[in-house]
């Protein structure tokens, strides 16, 4: 079904993986790649879980601002592992980046628990080891968004991105049970190191399974290797078939013809991005920036909250965290379907309306004093349970929408753009939170967040791509396409490929 004349490919791979009915080949490539967020999430809980406990004299006697840092540290590695290894994994392939993602990730987080004192020296040596697990699951996102979104089904692709990305609360709720159990049953100075070996135990195992499985048809299909391509998207329909599905008939009208396309760096994407694809571009940052300002902020510093204005002692922290996370968990997975049904602008727009508007509600009962910790617990849990669904969206958003070619730089580029400003979030509201003594300033801060979320709400509202069940193709053809012709193409009024 792949023919080749000259440099010219015809191909129908896109549309036979499209037409694949849901198989246990997919289920096998959701539960293995979308661990990354399940680490992710994990590392993020436990550095956010152990903050209160590395203030403590008996660990390391760091500062709440010091404490701040790691967060931040950890995320700028996270930009510098998706911009590096998002140019990667578009030039040499999804699967081959991210088995060495994932092995960066478990050497830099397993470092970390070697953290052995506290002077200035081992500090540092805390702040490089967090670097290292921060690259590992930047390059993560870039190569692994890619690779689901270019091997589900179009009308499977919104819930099932949104339902794995929401996997990240799955993590938060794994590392909050160890890091209890961890600090409640040992020594503070042990159980804050061995929780950072949680994760290395769960990438060790999931290594194993991504061994397994195939390169990405569609990137290998615009880059020239068609024979490769077509033995992948046989070998991935032989394993549906192998299930007892009975595939449907190709449709011959979605074949594309395409020129491999040559290698595509950042200068080139840039324009790709601002002069094919402005809105899109605007639509992307917007969404990325506000979710990441909201999480980072809020939170990296969820314990100090609970610690220094509740009193909540950091042993017992952990069991907040929980019902945090298990709200954070629910709502991609109950309401992610409406995504593909109701359409992207609606639940877009909407899930980030609504979240910024209950977090400027909770900000003025904060203020108020009306609240305490199982209370403000409450209110997060519902105010995240729409974030969180909207937060998936947006990292839906940003690689489907983009040229195939550059999905995975584009995926790095939102997200280092989003994480430059969300990593302020951590030190501003350690700032703000002090010793607990200034709760306005606090306040402030939230409805900082909450105007954030609805700046972001009202842009998706304007911009949203309506890209539920369309192929990426359709959303955005591939500058490998041979009847390509720009952005007339990409965003032009009345093309089958405006926004």
């Amino acid at each position: 079904m792949t023919e080749v004349t000259g440099r010219v490919v015809r191909t129908l791979v896109p549309a036979r993986i499209d037409r694949l009915p849901w198989s246990r080949f997919h289920t096998r490539l959701v539960v293995a790649l979308g661990v990354a967020w399940v680490l992710d999430g994990l590392e993020i809980t436990v550095a956010s879980a152990v903050a209160d406990t590395l203030t403590k004299p008996e660990t390391l006697g760091m500062s709440s601002a010091a404490v701040g840092l790691i967060a931040t540290v950890y995320l700028a590695g996270e930009v510098v592992g998706a911009l590096f290894f998002g140019h990667l994994s578009d030039r040499l392939g999804r699967r081959n980046l991210f088995m060495v993602t994932l092995a960066i990730y478990l050497i830099g987080s397993g470092l970390t628990a070697l953290t052995l004192g506290n002077g200035a020296g081992w500090i540092a040596f805390l702040y490089v080891t967090r670097f290292i697990a921060g690259m590992g699951i930047g390059g993560e996102y870039a190569a692994i968004n890619s690779a689901i979104d270019e091997l589900i089904p179009a009308r499977y692709r919104g819930r099932v991105d949104i339902a794995v990305n929401g996997t990240y609360w799955a993590g938060a709720i794994i590392g909050t049970i160890g890091t209890y159990i961890l600090l409640n049953h040992m020594s503070l100075s042990a159980g804050w190191r061995l929780g950072f070996l949680i994760g290395p135990v769960l990438g060790l195992v999931v290594l194993l399974v991504r061994r397994h499985l195939p390169e990405s048809p569609r990137w290998q299909i615009m880059h020239g290797h068609a024979q490769a391509a077509e033995e992948s998207i046989e070998e991935i329909e032989r394993e549906v078939e192998a299930t007892g599905k009975t595939l449907p008939p190709v449709d011959e009208s979605k074949a594309m013809e395409v020129k491999p396309a040559t290698e595509i760096g950042f200068v080139a994407l840039t324009r790709v991005l601002f002069r094919e694809y402005p809105q899109r571009s605007i639509l992307g940052a917007s969404l990325m920036i506000s979710q990441s300002f909201l999480y980072n902020s809020i939170f990296f510093t969820y314990t100090l909250v609970l610690g220094k204005f509740y009193g909540v002692p950091s042993e017992s922290a952990p069991i907040y965290l929980i019902a945090f996370a298990i709200g954070n968990l629910v709502g991609p997975l109950t309401i992610g379907h409406l995504f593909d049904t109701l359409g992207r602008r609606t639940m877009i727009s909407g899930t980030y309306l609504l979240s910024g508007v209950l977090l400027a509600i909770s900000a003025g009962l904060f203020y108020a004093d009306v609240l305490n910790a199982v209370t403000q617990t409450i209110c997060w849990c519902v105010i995240f349970f729409f974030a969180s669904a909207g937060a998936s969206a947006a990292y839906l958003t940003v690689s489907e929408i983009f040229p195939l070619e550059v999905r995975a730089k584009a995926i790095a580029v939102f997200f280092a753009i989003a994480q430059c400003f969300g990593a302020l979030g951590p030190v501003i509201y350690g700032a703000l939170i002090g010793d607990g003594s200034h709760p306005g300033r606090l306040c402030l801060g939230y409805l900082l967040g909450a105007a954030v979320m609805i700046t972001g709400g009202l842009i998706a509202r304007a911009l949203a791509v309506d890209a539920e069940g369309r192929s990426l193709e359709d959303i955005a053809l591939p500058l490998a396409a041979t009847g390509r012709r720009g952005s007339t193409r990409a965003e032009g009024a009345g093309s089958p490929f405006s926004t």
